[in-house]
């Protein structure tokens, strides 16, 4: 029996933000957002599942990963702000045990789960420290994996010639490794490592980055619709204007010596994982 606490916290400007872009990303999130096997497997095996353990999704969106994994025997917890996406994911698969709340002060017992993972979402936390403490809380031992991009990634998207101004204002908001690594320390997790992620051609799950190898997908409303850079962050002029090039581009072949410019051996997307052991006080507070 999992123990749900009230919490009272007063919601901050850019948390009413967050709630409300993915209520209204939400109403048509599954059409373009899925889990992949790929990403599924390294998260499974990061996390180091082992029967008879619990496991939460912080920000977890519709669910598309905490489903994808309790599919796997995985037995999954799934919060988020957004009651859109709570409800789509409850519509998907009522077995997961869902819950509407903020990461920064989660509604769980000390010392509950086993293992945590985020995927795509840090970047919307209105203090890393805090969800991270909030994280380290709950765990009773385990490891919290993080999946994320960083500014230092971003930085080498080749979407930053096509959509210059929705990039820099994307890259603005996304922590950087460090800031990341550091807040996991500072919350009291241990032994933190890196597992780098780039996008494959058979990626399911079209977020930002991809259409790193398929140039063409960026021309479809429907997909763009689904990220929170196009969706919240690109003006509908300079939309215009970069698909209107990148089909130039694609058009003339040009694009292949623009995507070759950008490329570089640091991945597109980083696991970052940290680990509570058994032995650790809760950190922070």
């Amino acid at each position: 029996m999992v123990k749900i606490y009230e919490r009272s916290v007063e919601v901050s400007y850019s948390t009413k933000f967050i709630m409300s872009l993915y209520n209204q990303i939400g109403l048509n999130y599954d059409v373009t957002r899925r889990p992949d096997p790929y990403l599924v497997q390294c998260l499974a095996s990061h996390l180091e599942v082992r029967d008879g353990c619990k496991y939460v999704d912080l920000a977890c969106g519709s669910g598309n990963y905490t489903g994808a994994l309790a599919e796997k025997g995985v037995e999954m917890y799934g919060i988020d702000l957004s009651d859109v996406m709570i409800k789509a994911a409850k519509e998907k698969n009522p077995r997961v045990d869902w819950f509407l709340g903020d990461v920064g002060e989660l509604p769980f017992e000390d010392d509950l789960f086993h293992g945590a993972i985020c995927t795509l979402a840090v970047h919307h936390f209105d203090c890393l420290y805090l969800a991270f403490c909030e994280a380290f809380r709950v765990l009773k031992h385990g490891n919290f994996v993080i999946f994320t991009s960083t500014k230092e990634q971003m930085q080498n998207y080749w979407l930053n010639e096509y959509f210059p101004e929705a990039m820099k204002a994307s890259i603005a908001v996304m922590p950087s490794f460090d800031s990341i690594e550091q807040g996991l320390r500072d919350a009291g997790f241990s032994s933190i490592y890196t597992d780098r992620y780039t996008v494959r051609d058979e990626l399911q799950d079209l977020f930002l980055y991809s259409g790193k190898n398929k140039p063409e997908m960026y021309l479809n409303p429907a997909i763009r619709a689904g990220i929170s850079t196009f969706a919240s962050l690109a003006s509908s002029e300079e939309v215009a204007l970069g698909c209107s090039r990148i089909a130039a581009d694609i058009e003339s072949g040009s694009i292949e010596s623009v995507m070759n410019a950008y490329e570089n051996d640091g991945g597109d997307y980083l696991f970052v994982v940290g680990r509570k052991e058994a032995s650790r006080r809760r950190a922070c507070f």
